[in-house]
């Protein structure tokens, strides 16, 4: 009999506890699954738009290399969808570098300065960004946007400085500023030392003589 007291007072005392506290446990329990299963769908989505990411980047690689004639539309429309649907994945901001060197193969410079311009204007790759600041500004130097290619050199990283200053050069040569032009290539041998591209610019001051 004193057993089955016992017993029934430890039945009771788990009973009062559930009713306390099994919503609270059942609650936590909740979110606990759901967490791990919110953790594995959001693995396997991020898996999966990586997936389709790498897609249109390999698609956008085969086209730069094609010489069919409607290989500039297909380089385009793969660039635009990474661009749009996957646009902080590496392989857009990647592929817009592609996709602008090989448009201006092609004499596109308008669809070329689109993928630059997406790519300085988002930001979405700060390693590839100042890359792209110094291609727009010769693309823009071509168009003999001069204005606009300076711009685009201003605020130099300091891994990109001696380029930025010879690109700068170039500007201000297509301008007519020799002088400024001068500098600004000086500056450039001075930042390279003994790099050989330093020789290079070497020959564009020397090419101005006493002018």
């Amino acid at each position: 009999m004193a057993y089955d007291l016992e017993e029934q007072e430890k039945l009771d005392a788990l009973r009062a506890w559930w009713e306390r506290y099994g919503t609270l446990c059942l609650t936590l329990l909740f979110l606990v699954v759901a967490a791990i299963l919110g953790w594995r769908g959001w693995q396997w989505y991020q898996s999966h738009q990586a997936s389709q990411a790498m897609g249109y980047f390999e698609a956008l690689q085969t086209a730069a290399v094609d010489n069919d004639t409607d290989s500039a539309a297909r380089i385009k429309a793969a660039s635009e969808t990474l661009r749009e649907k996957f646009p902080k994945s590496g392989y857009a901001s990647r592929g817009v570098l592609i996709a602008a060197h090989a448009l201006h193969e092609r004499k596109d410079l308008e669809g070329a300065r689109t993928q630059l311009d997406w790519l300085v204007k988002n930001n979405t790759d700060a390693a590839l960004t100042p890359l792209a600041r110094l291609r727009l500004a010769g693309l823009l130097l071509e168009q003999e946007q001069y204005d606009q290619a300076l711009a685009q050199l201003s605020n130099a990283p300091a891994e990109f400085e001696a380029l930025y200053a010879d690109r700068r050069g170039d500007v201000l040569y297509a301008q007519g500023k020799k002088e400024d032009a001068r500098a600004a290539w000086e500056n450039a041998v001075k930042l390279l030392g003994a790099q050989p591209a330093a020789q290079i610019i070497q020959l564009k001051i020397d090419a101005l003589g006493d002018a």
